[in-house]
C-alpha cells in the first residue's frame, strides 16, 4: 500500500539567522576604497622597487578587494525579493561570484609565479626600505578594514568571512616587513622571491578553499554544520512521525540553508492533528540546526514503506494527487 498525500504542506522561515545590518554597508565601501587604492600603490612600487613580495601581496590584497565585493554583494543580494522568475531571490549569485573569484585568482597566482621564477633566475636587488614602508602602511589599512567587521564577525558568516579575509592580509604585510628587514640586514637578494612564494602559497590555500566551498554550494551539497542523518534522526523521533524521506538540505547562499522533507505520520495522527504536527516540525528544524527556510510535507500511511521503492504509477494517478514525489 502506498503513501497517500494529504495537503499538509508548511514552509517555515527561521529568524535566528542574522543579516549584515544596512550599517554595514558604509564599512564594506570604505574598505573596498582603501584596499583598492592600496593595492595600485603597492603593485607599482612593487615594479619600482623590483620586489616580487609587495607584487604577490599586491596580488593577495586583490583577491580581499574581490571578496569584500562578493560578501557585500552578498549581503545586497539576500536583501531582493523572490520573484515569480527568481523563486528564491538573487541569494545563489554569490555562489557563481565566488567562483568567477576563484578563477580570477588562480591565473593571478599563475601570472605572479611566472615572474618569480624569473626573478630566481635573473635575480634584482630589491629597495628594502621600499619593502618595509609600503608593507607598513598595508598591516595599518588592513587592520583598520578588518576593525570595520569585528562588530559582526561573531553573527554573520558573511561578515566574518571579509574580517578574516583582512586579518590575514595584515599578517601577510608582516611577512613582507619582516623580508624587507632580512634583506637590510643580509643582502640575501633571494628572500624576495621566497617570500613572494610564501604569499603564493597563502593566496592559493585560501583560493582552493574557496573554490571547493563554492562548487560544493553550486552542486547543492549538505552545507557545513549541518548533519543530514541527524536531522533525518531528529525528525523520525517526533512523536507521529513513521518515516523521512526525498530529505533535501542545500544552501541558498552561504550562511543560509533550505530543507525540504516528506514526512510520513502514523495512524495515531489524525487529519485534524496535521496542522499541530506540521507546526511543531516547522520550528524545531530551525531552532536545533541551521536551516532558515523549511518546507515540509505530511503523508498518511497504515504502513511505514519508502516510496523510492514502489513502481511508477501511471500518469492519470499523478494528476490525481496519488502519486510518490
Amino acid at each position: 500500500m502506498g503513501h497517500d498525500h494529504s495537503h499538509g504542506h508548511d514552509h517555515g522561515h527561521a529568524h535566528g539567522h542574522s543579516h549584515a545590518p544596512a550599517d554595514f554597508g558604509r564599512a564594506f565601501a570604505i574598505g573596498i576604497a582603501l584596499n583598492t587604492a592600496f593595492v595600485a600603490v603597492e603593485a607599482a612600487f612593487g615594479y619600482i622597487s623590483g620586489s616580487m613580495a609587495l607584487v604577490a601581496d599586491a596580488g593577495h590584497n586583490l583577491s580581499d578587494v574581490l571578496g569584500l565585493l562578493i560578501a557585500w554583494g552578498a549581503a545586497a543580494a539576500a536583501k531582493r525579493p523572490p520573484s515569480p522568475r527568481f523563486t528564491y531571490g538573487l541569494k545563489s549569485s554569490t555562489i557563481l561570484a565566488a567562483l568567477a573569484n576563484a578563477a580570477l585568482l588562480m591565473i593571478a597566482i599563475g601570472a605572479i609565479l611566472f615572474e618569480t621564477i624569473d626573478r630566481f633566475l635573473d635575480p634584482v636587488e630589491p629597495q628594502g626600505w621600499t619593502m618595509i614602508w609600503v608593507a607598513g602602511v598595508g598591516i595599518v589599512i588592513n587592520t583598520a578594514t578588518a576593525l570595520l567587521f569585528v562588530r559582526g564577525r561573531k553573527d554573520d558568516l558573511n561578515i566574518r568571512g571579509a574580517f578574516l579575509h583582512m586579518a590575514a592580509d595584515a599578517l601577510v604585510s608582516v611577512g613582507v616587513v619582516i623580508a624587507g628587514v632580512a634583506i637590510l640586514l643580509t643582502g640575501a637578494v633571494w628572500l624576495d622571491p621566497v617570500t613572494s612564494l610564501v604569499i603564493l602559497a597563502v593566496i592559493g590555500w585560501g583560493t582552493w578553499g574557496l573554490a571547493r566551498d563554492s562548487l560544493k554550494l553550486g552542486l547543492n551539497a549538505v552545507p557545513d554544520g549541518v548533519d543530514e542523518s541527524a536531522v533525518r534522526a531528529t525528525l523520525e523521533r517526533e512523536p507521529g512521525v513513521a518515516e523521512v524521506h526525498d530529505l533535501h538540505i542545500w544552501a541558498l547562499t552561504s550562511g543560509y540553508n533550505a530543507m525540504t522533507a516528506h514526512v510520513v505520520v502514523d495512524d495515531t495522527v489524525t487529519p485534524a492533528q496535521h496542522e499541530e504536527v506540521l507546526d511543531r516540525l516547522r520550528h524545531m528544524v530551525p531552532a536545533r540546526f541551521p536551516v532558515g527556510h523549511v518546507t515540509i510535507q505530511l503523508e498518511e500511511s497504515s504502513r511505514c514503506c519508502d516510496e523510492a521503492h514502489l513502481p511508477s504509477r501511471p500518469a492519470a494517478e499523478a494528476q490525481n494527487g496519488v502519486s510518490g514525489s
